[in-house]
């Protein structure tokens, strides 16, 4: 299980928490992120994931559903997955960025959907608007 913080002395772009069981994925957006000055911290679990925001209270955490984890039924008395890292984000007054092929456990949990496949491009572009949104982002100007 992989779980890594990033511990940047100089966070001006903010903190963002990238929950992705692929590694390319989180090795591409981690680089071009840190190289903004973004604090990263990842998980390739949702469980641990989950932690790690109670923990850390990223600004923006990014969140693949598509995980055999994320579609099994909660035990009973459990909640889903996506509904608690909602309540998280809100929370924290974090921003949710949902990647996934279905919509349909998106739903529950609110936050930015974003259907695969998808372009890094994009992507990055929605997490720096977001950390820009939340006021965590210092303008270098």
């Amino acid at each position: 299980m992989v779980q890594r913080i990033n511990e940047h002395t100089d966070s001006q772009g903010g903190s963002v928490l990238i929950v992705d069981q692929s590694d390319d994925s989180r090795e591409v957006l981690r680089i071009i992120l840190q190289q903004q000055g973004v604090r990263i911290m990842e998980a390739d679990a949702g469980s641990a994931g989950l932690k790690i925001a109670r923990d850390q209270r990223p600004d923006v955490i990014v969140l693949d559903i598509d995980a055999p984890e994320f579609h099994r039924a909660p035990a009973a008395g459990d909640r889903n997955i996506c509904e608690e890292y909602a309540d998280q984000a809100n929370t924290d007054q974090a921003s949710l960025v949902i990647i996934g092929t279905s919509r349909r456990d998106s739903t529950r949990a609110g936050g930015q959907f974003i259907r695969k496949p998808y372009q890094y491009g994009p992507l990055i572009r929605k997490i720096e608007a977001l950390l820009a949104e939340s006021g965590t982002v210092r303008d270098a100007a």
